[in-house]
């Protein structure tokens, strides 16, 4: 079979060299299978996005010796496809809108009377309007009140049934999606969600095989849910180490780790970072 992957990075800051393994592993993966590498742009933060970081992107992988087909899929250009997305999960009833704020639900979910069975380990409760009455709901929603729209997990998983998804570092995994309760899959500033946006994505574009951080191993459980539910093909996943200072401490954009654009700025050979990654 024919691998694709891909590097999705978000134009949020400059990139790391967190950011240059990742791109190089899923490089090597679709080079040494006589596969296809895709770039991504996931850009569905307006807030955060700029088109300055976007540039350098473009530039850091250039600069890696990185060849990718154009056009770059830019996840802006694309909303309709989650909008679509959020239309199947609608018409299954799997979905419901929620106006309670971060804070009124985190508020709501640490109250004394809430005991440890109905919290999930990542932070969401499998209804999130069991905090909110549904009188008031509705008369905030009928106001305008800005709202996220969350997905029924109990219903979903149910709907779903046993998934499997395939690891090539790790094996066959159990899908275990209810872990995360009634995640959000559109943002109240933002109609759509990471999530959603990257199951879509990856399907549109064929990917085959995605890479990325053991970081995100916890959320396939998720993306394999959504596949299952949207009728989407399902991908292998490569986990792969994350990259850290010399202190241990995983590189991150709000670390503010030395960037590639720095280090090309100074001077620096890619071949030399190439080979200080492991891929020469």
């Amino acid at each position: 079979m024919k691998i694709v992957t891909r590097f999705a990075p978000s134009p949020t800051g400059n990139l790391h060299l967190g950011h240059a393994y990742s791109a190089l592993i899923a490089e090597r993966e679709a080079r040494l299978n006589n596969g296809k590498f895709l770039l991504r742009i996931e850009d569905i933060d307006i807030e955060r996005c700029n088109s300055a970081f976007e540039k350098s992107i473009l530039e850091d992988l250039s600069w890696l010796k990185l060849k990718w087909p154009e056009p770059v899929r830019k996840q802006s250009n694309h909303m309709a496809d989650y909008t679509k997305g959020l239309e199947k999960l609608h018409s299954l009833g799997l979905l419901y809108r929620c106006t309670l704020s971060r804070k009124e639900l985190a508020a709501a979910m640490s109250a004394p009377h809430e005991n440890d069975a109905a919290k999930i380990n990542q932070g969401s409760p499998r209804n999130t309007l069991r905090y909110i009455s549904t009188r008031e709901n509705e008369r905030r929603l009928e106001k305008g009140a800005p709202y996220a729209i969350r997905l029924r997990m109990e219903a979903a998983a149910s709907l779903a049934g046993k998934l499997k998804w395939f690891d090539t570092k790790h094996g066959e995994q159990s899908a275990e999606p209810e872990i995360f309760g009634d995640i959000v899959l559109a943002r109240k500033d933002i109609a759509t969600s990471y999530h959603l946006s990257v199951t879509i994505d990856d399907a549109v574009q064929g990917v085959t095989r995605v890479t990325r951080g053991d970081d995100l191993f916890q959320v396939t459980h998720i993306h394999r849910l959504l596949q299952s539910l949207l009728e989407l093909p399902t991908p292998d996943y490569y986990h792969h180490k994350i990259i850290t200072d010399e202190n241990g401490v995983r590189l991150a954009k709000r670390n503010k780790s030395a960037s590639l654009k720095d280090l090309r700025e100074s001077g620096q050979k890619p071949e030399d970072l190439i080979r200080r990654l492991g891929f020469i």
